[in-house]
């Protein structure tokens, strides 16, 4: 895991990037197991929204191309739309988030949001590792 600091305008906080996953520029995150993509958003994502109050899943079947929406949380400062960062079908989906969206503020490396039965595995090489995506949020 890496952690750096994320300046914002009203305070300095620690971000963590965690080894081993892929990282979207729309600050979505991938963790695949075989053929399965985890998606669920960063830490600087969830630091960016604030308070997490709500979080809308995909439907289990759906077929989802890589740039898709495949959710969108709200939160006390603003909604955000969620993109999928690889292709693919949602074959599961993270019905715990429905009760507690919060999740996504205190796990979010744990909190997936929905996993993909994943279509091109290629798509994966155009994400950023945890060394790219720190530069670019350090660069936001």
């Amino acid at each position: 895991m890496v952690r750096c600091a994320l300046s914002t305008r009203y305070a300095e906080k620690e971000m963590e990037i965690v080894d081993g996953l892929k990282y979207s520029k729309e600050h979505e995150w991938v963790k695949t197991d075989g053929a399965k993509a985890y998606v669920g958003i960063t830490d600087y994502a969830q630091h960016s929204l604030g308070d997490i109050v709500f979080v809308e899943l995909p439907e289990a079947g759906a077929e989802l191309g890589a740039g898709d929406v495949i959710g969108a949380v709200d939160s006390v400062k603003a909604a955000s739309e969620i993109y999928t960062p690889v292709s693919g079908k949602v074959i599961k989906v993270n019905e715990a988030l429905s009760d507690s969206p919060e999740l996504l503020n205190g796990q979010p490396y744990e909190s997936w949001i929905a996993v993909l039965q994943l279509k091109d595995d290629a798509e994966l090489d155009s994400l950023m590792d945890a060394e790219e995506y720190e530069t670019f949020c350090g660069e936001q």
